[in-house]
């Protein structure tokens, strides 16, 4: 078993699920939350070395720009409609990471066999 790719696909996982939280539950630790296991996720996708290396850091990095955005807007002008807009986006482009993951790890097992 690759622990890399285990702790890899835990945090794109956490970060649709905390990010899916907060949309459960509107209040700014689970948007924190949320935005910090995002950039936790982004992180650990810079240093990957695969077929779709790209494609998933710029969808990670597109959820950060949604996330991070709607932490400040809830924050500091109290604008709960569009922080949950903005982690809807995030939501969509972890469910794309998340997708681009099972589709290189098929990939991954064809080679192996």
């Amino acid at each position: 078993m690759d622990w890399g790719k285990v702790i890899y696909i835990f945090f794109s996982l956490m970060s649709l699920t905390t990010t899916a939280g907060f949309l459960y539950e509107q209040n700014e630790i689970a948007l924190f939350l949320a935005a910090g296991v995002n950039i936790i996720s982004t992180i650990l996708k810079i240093g990957v070395r695969n077929l779709l290396a790209a494609e998933l850091l710029a969808s990670s990095l597109v959820a950060d720009l949604h996330l991070i955005p709607a932490f400040i807007v809830y924050s500091f002008s109290d604008n709960v409609d569009l922080a949950i807009a903005l982690a809807i986006g995030a939501v969509v482009a972890n469910v794309f990471s998340i997708a681009l993951a099972l589709i290189e790890s098929a990939k991954t097992q064809d080679k192996e066999y």
